[in-house]
């Protein structure tokens, strides 16, 4: 990047800094009405023939995509089968790991 690309407001990165500060020493709790925070769209639905790629791409079973998703086996099984839709964190959890499949495992490693 050249230093034109860069747009520098002085004020907006003081007022960042002391927003840290006082986040860290626990001054201010930062929350959606102190910061602006870019959110992700809502994750709609996810076929069956999605989270089966996702678990073949892993190279592992349906037991221990299960586990790495921390749903019963009958629950992922339902997913590719089409009998169930994951929901909530789930949804969310396989729109990340359909992105980056890797993630499961590192997440399992810790």
């Amino acid at each position: 990047m050249k230093p034109d690309d860069f747009d520098l407001n002085a004020n907006e990165l003081i007022q960042a800094l002391t927003d840290v500060r006082d986040h860290v020493t626990r001054r201010r709790t930062i929350t959606m009405r102190t910061t602006t925070v870019a959110l992700p769209p809502r994750v709609e639905s996810i076929l069956p023939q999605e989270v089966r790629a996702i678990r073949r791409k892993l190279k592992v079973s349906q037991a221990v995509f299960a586990r790495l998703l921390n749903v019963p086996v009958v629950t992922e099984a339902s997913w590719e089968v089409g009998r169930r839709n994951p929901s909530g964190a789930a949804l969310r959890l396989l729109q990340i790991a359909k992105r980056e499949p890797q993630v499961l495992l590192t997440a399992a490693e810790a």
